[in-house]
């Protein structure tokens, strides 16, 4: 396993993050296709058993459970300073008012449940899953300055927003001498690279590291468009409007990545993980494995390195997409 330092910090982490909302409770989550506990905690100790020290969840992955088969199995099979462990806030965890959100309540009262979830007393990385509209920045920014003060997160990252937003929250948080992001876990593949236009050049210019989700575009990227034949591919109605499984072009660069697996003798997953491995600022993409094999192709795109022109032959098809993943 590679190891990287994330963004300006310190902080080591694996070249792959093990993503955890396929674990969890499919009663208590709008995915079907979670995994229980007992079909979780394996791939859990095989991530360990890889090297993989990285692991990313969040309060709303099956309300709360996602976190405590997490911190269970963390528990179990590692020592808890050999682990970086990511959590996120902001998603509805019960109806009514102040259920959900970045409001100071929302983050303090949230951040103490994730912790006895976790089974610790801190995690390594607390994230803001979305932007929040209704909660102005400087409320949010100061009440995770005062988590990261009080011992109970190391470092704040933030996921899925524009790049104003991002960078206004970096200049919120500097003005006030406050805990900045050091992460932004954002949406980016092959097929959906709206993030490199101002993004990642924000990213880059602050020394941010950039952990990508669905980095296999819900494993589109890993077999032939027509092949939709998974659990997952048949219910997930979020990926599902995510992609479009008729765009050409997104077809033209699924033959193209399975072209280029042929030429090295490798699985489309090391092309498609190659190509972001290589990609400025990224550090980690995260793997949402549900099979110990889906974490045994992930390592095998270390073995693989990219020419300019394999690079420039994968990215010639794209043309822009409409914003998904956040709004």
């Amino acid at each position: 396993m590679d190891y990287t330092r994330l963004g300006s910090t310190g902080m080591q982490v694996s070249r792959i993050c093990l993503g955890c909302m396929g674990f969890g409770d499919a009663d208590r989550w709008i995915h079907k296709w979670v995994l229980n506990e007992e079909n979780s905690r394996p791939i859990i100790k095989h991530a360990l058993e890889l090297g993989i020290n990285f692991f990313d969840t969040a309060n709303v992955y099956s309300l709360g459970v996602s976190e405590e088969i997490l911190g269970r199995a963390l528990k179990d099979f590692t020592k808890r300073d050999e682990v970086v462990i990511a959590t996120k806030v902001h998603g509805r965890m019960f109806d009514g008012p102040n259920g959900g959100g970045l409001s100071r309540k929302a983050i303090m009262s949230e951040i103490d449940k994730s912790l006895k979830r976790l089974e610790t007393d801190y995690v390594d990385l607390y994230q803001i899953h979305r932007w929040d509209y209704e909660t102005p920045i400087e409320e949010t920014m100061n009440a995770l300055n005062d988590i990261v003060r009080a011992g109970k997160a190391r470092y704040i990252g933030a996921s899925a927003m524009f790049a104003w937003q991002f960078q206004k929250a970096l200049h919120v948080a500097e003005n006030h001498g406050w805990s900045r992001f050091v992460s932004m876990q954002d949406h980016l593949n092959l097929i959906y690279r709206e993030e490199e236009r101002e993004m990642l050049p924000l990213c880059i210019d602050q020394k941010i590291g950039v952990i990508p989700y669905s980095p296999l575009a819900s494993g589109r990227l890993t077999r032939d468009f027509t092949a939709e034949t998974t659990l997952r591919s048949e219910t997930d109605q979020i990926a599902m409007k995510k992609y479009d499984s008729t765009a050409e072009t997104d077809q033209q660069i699924i033959i193209r990545v399975a072209e280029l697996a042929q030429k090295y003798g490798v699985s489309r997953v090391h092309i498609a993980l190659a190509w972001l491995l290589q990609k400025s600022p990224v550090a980690a993409p995260i793997i949402g494995a549900t099979k110990i094999s889906h974490l045994d192709d992930a390592m095998g795109a270390f073995s693989v390195e990219l020419t300019k022109e394999d690079v420039t032959y994968l990215e010639e098809p794209y043309v822009p997409h409409q914003i998904v993943g956040h709004q």
